[in-house]
């Protein structure tokens, strides 16, 4: 062999002694796919466009502006994370570490990260239109949002391929995104008050500032995605790799509908490689002298609040979004419903739930791995109630500070609403802990038949345990959201809630 053959020819030998190539039916089938996506989506499109309103409220396009930052941030971590150039598992094998040149390699997965960045940007496009409405000239204010979302996501998809490439384009990227968020919160402050004259300028902005801003945005994209593509070709073949064994568990995950195992990846993908410093293990389990919140099982527990201190970023984290049920409740104000408008009702259950999620690593790993729980010397009940500590704490304080919130910003009426969520704090936790024990999707039970078509009830099933018993658990507290605050519906919460997770403790510590 006196040179290295291009990718095309690699590819090219790889069809040709293949058991089966690409075939006119192949071909037909995908355009029929493609056809038929056009034609459900169109009626769709057509409906949300309509849709959009001629005049809106600075405030609520302020909310709604800091949500689509706030998953702007979100995409452009979860790239930074998962990649984002990667290939399929048999082709990292071999290909990236081949002589062949590596952007002719890396070509496909570019174009398809530019694929996606098109469609999402998009739909991004026409969710801030629908943000900042259409005063004037539909056409051309249309034609500009969709510029502009599809050059943000273009452009950020390139910057993270740059990240990948160069330690120094991380940071950029990190500090990008650092920038997002805060300018998220800034909208978010604005949409409850101050700067409200800013917002109303934006609003009112005229087509050819709207117009500006998009041509500025398309060349800024242009130029990241030719730098990205320029550098295409010197991603270091670990960082490809690495990338890679990412995204084949994630998608091995998503193809057996496993969504525990996303978990587990994004945690020990945080933890491998990284020195934390050593600290002694308190000697509660051997009987030592030791204060009362580190003897016995909260001494095993103790691990939680450990990890916990360890990843402040994950407390930032959710301490900021206690502020998402406010703007949500502001974005969306026709969909209110009762004293809690519906939408910021969903987001607090939701975001809830999740906080208390956040501290049940060690309650997963008793039920994945019982034979280590037992080691321990600690009986089952007593260290099922000691994991239960933290999740309570921030769930009920998450939902304390997100009710705070709510109040402040006028989506409530008065009343100590404060207070029931520090009642749904131990419901919360028998959830979140219901949640962390739960067992792998079971895609043997039936599919049923339903007026939107077939329903598998394996992942159904799999979604809502711990969802039903944090729902039955809080029952006082969503009639209070219905209907009203009472002193009654207080007392009934606290009551029920700790009655709930007594009972759920009484029932699943009985063993490990």
């Amino acid at each position: 062999m006196t040179g290295v053959a291009s990718m095309t020819a690699v590819r090219a030998h790889v069809r040709a002694r293949g058991r089966r190539g690409r075939t006119w039916s192949d071909r037909y089938t995908s355009l029929l796919g493609l056809a038929l996506t056009v034609v459900i989506a169109a009626p769709a499109v057509g409906t949300v466009l309509s849709s959009v309103p001629r005049e809106v409220d600075p405030s609520r396009a302020c909310a709604g502006v800091a949500l689509l930052a706030l998953l702007l941030a979100g995409a452009l971590s979860a790239a930074r994370a998962f990649g984002p150039v990667a290939l399929p598992s048999a082709d990292a094998a071999w290909l990236v570490l081949s002589p062949l040149p590596r952007r002719g390699v890396l070509a496909r997965t570019a174009l398809i990260l530019v694929g996606v960045s098109v469609v999402v940007g998009a739909v991004a496009g026409v969710g801030l239109l629908t943000v900042l409405g259409t005063r004037d000239q539909v056409v051309l204010r249309l034609l500009a949002a969709l510029v502009l979302g599809v050059a943000t996501m273009t452009g950020g998809m390139s910057a993270a391929v740059l990240a990948q490439a160069s330690e120094r384009w991380d940071a950029w990227l990190t500090g990008a995104i650092t920038v997002i968020v805060v300018s998220a919160g800034i909208a978010a402050i604005m949409s409850f008050g101050p700067g409200r004259h800013l917002a109303a300028s934006a609003v009112s902005a005229p087509p050819s500032a709207v117009l500006a801003a998009a041509t500025a945005s398309a060349v800024l994209a242009t130029g990241l995605a030719v730098r990205a593509w320029t550098v295409l070709g010197r991603i270091p073949a670990r960082a490809v790799l690495d990338a890679s064994t990412r995204t084949g568990h994630a998608a091995a995950a998503a193809v057996v509908m496993d969504p525990g195992a996303l978990t587990w990846i994004v945690e020990d993908a945080h933890w491998r490689g990284r020195s934390v410093r050593s600290r002694p293990w308190p000697s509660g389990l051997a009987g030592g002298r030791l204060p009362a919140r580190v003897r016995g099982p909260l001494a095993v527990a103790w691990q939680e609040w450990r990890r916990l201190a360890r990843r402040p970023a994950r407390v930032v984290l959710l301490a900021s979004s206690t502020l998402l049920p406010a703007l949500a409740a502001r974005a969306a104000p026709e969909a209110a419903g009762g004293d809690v408008p519906v939408v910021a009702g969903v987001v607090l259950g939701v975001g809830a739930l999740a906080a208390a999620a956040a501290a049940t690593t060690g309650a997963r790993r008793d039920g994945d791995d019982p034979a280590l729980a037992r080691l321990l010397g600690v009986g089952p009940r007593a260290l099922l109630a000691a994991r239960a500590v933290l999740p309570a704490l921030l769930g009920g304080g998450w939902l304390v500070a997100a009710l705070t919130v709510l109040g402040a910003a006028g989506a409530l009426p008065a009343g100590p609403w404060w207070l029931l969520g520090a009642a749904c704090a131990p419901a919360l936790a028998a959830g979140a802990l219901r949640m962390a024990r739960r067992r792998p999707v079971d895609h043997a039970m039936p599919v049923l038949s339903t007026p939107v078509g077939a329903l598998p009830t394996g992942p159904v099933l799999w979604a809502l345990t711990g969802v039903d018993v944090a729902v039955l658990g809080c029952v006082p507290a969503l009639t209070a959201f219905a209907g009203g605050m009472s002193t009654g519906l207080l007392a009934a919460q606290a009551v029920w809630g700790a009655a709930v997770l007594a009972a759920y403790l009484g029932l699943r510590g009985r063993r490990y």
